[in-house]
């Protein structure tokens, strides 16, 4: 051990012995002292036991964390005032504006976001306005697919401090009604969501969010990957109502960001053979890395039977499931007809309000059609998936953004520019709080 070291681990020797915590807290006071627990007890065990080596890597952890500290200290002192926001105002008018930084209950947590993707639904209300009878009336933030660090805690809080990376579960629910009560929590009348009329999003520098809806980020998991679990909860909600388990043969309609989280879920259940479509092939060629088993480009011009018959073909019979992530009435037409008979097509894309689909075929061959709306008990098995490794999800994103470009993120997804999947804005500088970098 260096001179050096000797000499710094005796002065916190010295120190470490009058008492760990009341330093600590008296040093940073004590709203910030909850974020050094963990250090707290590592050094009162390596100094129990008088282990040296352990004991200088603590104190560079330590220093660590005193960096940080001061350094968001600084930060925060600079951009306290600075809320900016991503507000859409009606039909095509999103503005950057200032928002006053949310006030938290004893039960929530402030979150100073990161990372926020785009989805279809927030193209949806920028474009159109609504989405089925949710309809934008006034203005709203927009954004929900996000992760961020917190910054401050309510007083009832407690698993979580600041400084926790965490990705937000973004639809928060009554917890009071039957469908609560049973479990369906998605399905709830009172549901409060992020970016869906007339509830404001996430794409904001702080936002509030209820403590038991933030998922704690392991170290080795990125911001992106954190903002991932919205849509991928999505998939893996959808591979659940279709009941993939092992050796299901399935069939995706869609490879876009919900049929490539589909089949990333569909494959860590056991889902031994996976054919996926699409319109255009470099989204086919993103499944076939994911580990799609077959891909098929389409037509707008191929009939239904041609469809049918290169699928059968194809995957050597008929699939037992399906998921249909376009919405679209040919896609959902083609899901029921594919589908073999006493299987299953559940419908995640949110398509026109009437359609004219062939139920005499599903009903007469028992094929049994299940709706899908955001998910339900799925983020822990999401950031689980993730976290093991089981589901790469880094490959989605495909374009990255200041939110200070927000409107050009928007036009980017919009129109297609650069085979966008995932479009990824940074409400703080890229890799700030990733621990390498994505």
């Amino acid at each position: 051990m260096s001179a050096l070291s000797s000499r710094l681990l005796r002065s916190y020797n010295d120190l470490w012995r009058i008492s760990p915590s009341h330093i600590m807290r008296n040093f940073y006071g004590r709203e910030n002292g909850t974020g050094l627990d963990n250090i707290i007890k590592k050094q009162e065990n390596c100094f129990a036991k008088r282990d040296q080596g352990t004991q200088i890597n603590m104190i560079r952890s330590l220093s660590v964390w005193q960096r940080n500290y001061f350094n968001s200290r600084c930060k925060s002192d600079k951009c306290k005032q600075d809320n900016l926001t991503a507000v859409l105002h009606g039909i095509e008018d999103l503005r950057l504006e200032q928002r006053p930084i949310p006030t938290i209950s004893e039960d929530e947590v402030l979150i100073a976001m990161d990372c926020v993707g785009i989805c279809g639904s927030d193209i949806h209300y920028w474009v159109n306005g609504r989405i089925g009878h949710f309809v934008l009336t006034k203005p709203m933030i927009i954004g929900h697919e996000s992760s961020g660090v917190i910054t401050k805690v309510g007083s009832r809080v407690r698993n979580l401090v600041v400084g926790d990376r965490v990705a937000m579960e973004p639809g928060i629910p009554c917890g009071k009604c039957e469908l609560c009560k049973i479990g369906k929590y998605n399905l709830c009348p009172d549901m409060v969501f992020c970016a869906t009329p007339p509830y404001d999003g996430n794409l904001t520098r702080y936002y509030k969010q209820a403590a038991h809806f933030c998922f704690k980020l392991p170290d080795h998991v990125t911001m992106e990957e954190g903002a991932l679990l919205e849509p991928l909860s999505v998939g893996v909600h959808a591979c659940r109502r279709a009941d993939v388990g092992l050796g299901s043969k399935l069939l995706i309609l869609g490879a876009g960001t919900i049929g490539l989280v589909s089949l990333i879920a569909a494959q860590s259940m056991g889902a031994t053979e996976i054919m996926i479509t699409d319109l255009l092939q470099d989204r086919l060629n993103i499944a076939e890395e994911l580990g799609a088993t077959h891909t098929l480009l389409l037509k707008r011009d191929d009939s239904l039977e041609e469809i049918l018959e290169c699928v059968r073909q194809t995957m050597n019979g008929e699939p037992d499931k399906s998921i249909d992530c376009c919405g679209a009435e040919s896609s959902t037409r083609l899901a029921i007809m594919a589908t073999r008979s006493g299987g299953v097509v559940v419908v995640v894309g949110m398509g026109a309000e009437e359609m004219k689909l062939p139920l005499l075929n599903a009903l007469i061959r028992e094929v049994d059609i299940r709706g899908v709306f955001r998910y339900c008990n799925d983020y822990a098995g999401a950031l689980a998936l993730v976290a093991s490794g089981q589901a790469n999800v880094k490959r989605l994103v495909t374009h990255h953004f200041d939110i200070t470009e927000t409107e050009k993120a928007f036009e980017t997804s919009r129109c297609g520019l650069g085979g966008p999947i995932k479009v990824m804005i940074h409400v703080q500088p890229r890799d700030t709080n990733n621990p390498v970098k994505f």
